[in-house]
């Protein structure tokens, strides 16, 4: 199993002028397996996915966490959708009221994208994801509802004897402390993960602040990593206003506080499991 970033800022990096270590991209991290590419969020760095991804003939399966901008904004870029010969798979959080289709149509259609999601070459297909695990090509793969902001899911995908949790926008603490496993947020997905991708947006004082909006500290972040054993915490969802000397920082503190191994996602950062 070989888990690749593609993009790991919330929005599109303000932090300044230069070059950002950890990334200007939105959310999209790809798994793969000599079967199958399953690729996380369709965030802006799922352009830079497709190309990697164009002549690669294994089949691509692309799961949505949620419908918030910065993690469909990388759809009409992603050139396997051109391909004609190629079949997507597209899977996204359930709604009681529209079905998938339906919400990723709002983006895809003018006056915000000139292209439709009909007038893509390849044939997509999608589906809403299971609360219940199912197998895509080899990998085990089970969804759960996470604490954010609208109909949100985190992921887990299990290869072999190999696991990878994939919680980008999430609360677990919710304004309190993270102590129970049986009644925290994400907790399942994430017991005994060899990678744990977790939010990381804030420092303890901006959480502070921003209770409720659906995001983690990174104090939360590693308490819940230890809470479920999770083997390695990948810290992710940076702030875009974070600049790379902030995000160290915040990954010196994660390193301090949790029992297990910690590390900030960086664009270009692959792990093989």
């Amino acid at each position: 199993m070989k888990v690749a970033i593609w993009g790991s800022r919330g929005s599109i990096a303000s932090a300044g002028p230069e070059t950002v270590r950890y990334g200007g991209n939105t959310a999209c991290v790809s798994v793969e397996s000599d079967d199958a590419v399953c690729i996380l969020d369709a965030g802006s760095g799922l352009r830079r996915a497709g190309l990697a991804f164009t002549a690669d003939d294994r089949p691509i399966h692309l799961l949505l966490t949620h419908l918030h901008m910065d993690h469909i904004q990388g759809l009409g870029f992603f050139r396997p959708l051109f391909d004609p010969e190629r079949v997507i798979h597209i899977w996204g959080p359930p709604s009681a009221t529209q079905d998938l289709r339906t919400r990723l149509t709002r983006y895809l259609s003018p006056p915000l994208f000139p292209v439709r999601l009909r007038d893509f070459n390849a044939r997509v297909e999608l589906h809403d994801a299971p609360l219940t695990p199912w197998a895509i090509e080899g990998f085990g793969v089970s969804a759960a509802t996470v604490i954010h902001p609208g109909s949100t899911l985190g992921y887990r995908i299990d290869g072999g004897r190999r696991s990878i949790a994939y919680l980008p926008d999430h609360e677990p603490a919710l304004g309190g402390e993270i102590r129970r496993g049986d009644w925290t947020s994400g907790h399942d997905l994430a017991a005994r993960a060899n990678v744990l991708i977790h939010d990381g947006q804030y420092t303890t004082e901006e959480y502070g602040h921003r209770v409720g909006w659906g995001h983690s500290s990174v104090e939360h972040a590693a308490a819940l990593a230890d809470l479920a054993g999770a083997e390695r915490l990948v810290l992710f969802h940076h702030e875009p206003d974070h600049s790379d000397d902030v995000v160290d920082q915040m990954l010196e503190l994660a390193r301090s506080t949790r029992r297990g191994d910690a590390d900030a996602a960086r664009e270009g950062m692959t792990i093989e499991l």
